[in-house]
């Protein structure tokens, strides 16, 4: 019965850390493509789908998104910007 609950474990956890890296925006992530993320996860009983987890609990390889702007603080909107005024005087 506890080789059950082991088993019953390992599948839960490698099936929730492998979905959680195929549904992740990033191609590689920390410093690791998504293929050898999961290599990692099926080929390591229970210490790549725990180091996977532990990963995405300590925010590890994260990177934040940019900040949107509005377009007034924006040094590339208002380059175009000027580029128009320009443009539009000639």
């Amino acid at each position: 019965m506890k080789y059950l609950v082991l088993a019953a474990l390992y599948v839960g956890l490698t099936a929730y850390a492998v979905t959680d890296v195929l549904n992740k925006g990033q191609e590689s992530y920390a410093g690791l493509s998504r293929g050898a993320w999961i290599a990692i996860i099926v080929l390591a009983p229970y210490i790549g789908p725990l180091i996977w987890i532990g990963l995405q609990m300590r925010g590890g390889g994260r990177t934040a998104p940019p900040a949107q702007r509005a377009p007034d603080d924006d040094p590339d909107y208002l380059r175009w910007l000027r580029d128009q005024g320009r443009r539009d005087k000639r």
